[in-house]
């Protein structure tokens, strides 16, 4: 007998209001508001205040997340903090008091129905020496990984100084999901919402070749790694960096096979915003790598996932390998 999976939502987010009252007025705190003002512009944030305002009771009640998941027929969601929540220009005694509070704080709102939502705790990319003992406080308060940027100030994911955290994560089995927050290209997208458009998928889509090109996916080639967005543009122009390794000694000199290939150990959520991009996103990575996304509740989510994927007109057993099959066996507790 065939056991139909569980519709699972692997990128849905929790808004927790202490972690922003804990570093309120500290050092540091008025500087990133301000860098995240530039990026964003000022048109963006007259929209981004009440945009947040009206879904604060559905982020932060699990009664209501609940509900709103019923509606959607999602049976389970990977529940992550909000990215504006990273906080990575904090020293490393608030960093230690903000992962802890992130890890504890999401986990409580996940007790709340533990066969219906399983999260993802913090880890302070700007402190790597801490990595490792967060990624540990994050699964011993029954979290099953973690959430992470594109980059930290100063660090791309592809420095040395992360080998230990993957190193934990593979071990252990850890998710780690890649959700980008802000993007370096600043002022440049500072109209049309351009910080994020673009901006996310282009961070998704360095942060991606940082790990691809460097070696890491060769060195940890079982680490768990879900990339928000598709994977942003990476994926569906994956030829030129194909195109790259294979004609230039720089370009090849870090990872040992063709860059299309690692897609293949990676895994994207399906939130692309398009079927025939989730299709081709299909194609060159495989259904058993792509995950049903909603970015849940935000206004560059979707509130209709299921039929979102519906539209791409996937092969049935694809169309249930991304609409839960693969993010069940992931998210297992055993």
């Amino acid at each position: 007998m065939t056991t139909t999976p569980p519709t699972v939502d692997v990128h849905a987010h929790v808004l927790l209001p202490q972690i922003e009252a804990l570093v309120e007025g500290l050092p540091g705190r008025a500087d990133a508001k301000a860098l995240d003002a530039r990026r964003n512009g000022p048109d963006a944030l007259k929209v981004n205040s009440p945009m947040v305002g009206e879904r604060i009771p559905r982020l932060t009640d699990p009664a209501l997340r609940l509900a709103a998941m019923d509606g959607q027929g999602v049976d389970i969601q990977l529940v992550s903090p909000s990215p504006s929540h990273y906080h990575y220009w904090a020293d490393e005694e608030t960093a230690e008091k903000v992962y802890r509070l992130a890890n504890e704080a999401t986990a409580a709102h996940c007790a709340a129905a533990p066969d219906r939502l399983r999260g993802l705790g913090l880890v302070p990319l700007q402190h790597p020496a801490q990595a490792v003992r967060a990624l540990d406080h994050a699964l011993a308060q029954g979290l099953v990984g973690v959430e992470i940027s594109s980059h930290a100030p100063g660090r791309e994911l592809s420095d040395p100084a992360y080998d230990p955290l993957w190193a934990r994560a593979e071990e252990t089995g850890a998710i780690v999901f890649l959700h980008p927050f802000g993007c370096t290209l600043d002022e440049r997208l500072d109209r049309w919402y351009l910080s994020n458009s673009v901006g996310q998928p282009t961070e998704n889509a360095v942060a991606l070749s940082h790990l691809i090109f460097s070696g890491v996916l060769d060195r940890f080639p079982d680490l768990r790694i879900i990339a928000a967005h598709g994977g942003g543009y990476l994926p569906t122009y994956i030829g030129r960096a194909d195109h790259a390794w294979s004609t230039r000694s720089d370009a090849s000199s870090g990872c040992d096979h063709l860059p299309s290939s690692y897609l293949k150990r990676l895994y994207f959520d399906s939130l692309v915003h398009d079927p025939y991009v989730l299709r081709e996103l299909v194609r060159v990575a495989g259904a058993e790598r792509v995950l049903l996304g909603s970015d849940f509740p935000f206004d560059m989510g979707t509130e209709e996932p299921v039929a979102a994927l519906r539209a791409a007109r996937l092969p049935d057993a694809d169309f249930h390998a991304v609409r839960g099959g693969t993010a069940a066996a992931l998210l297992r507790k055993d």
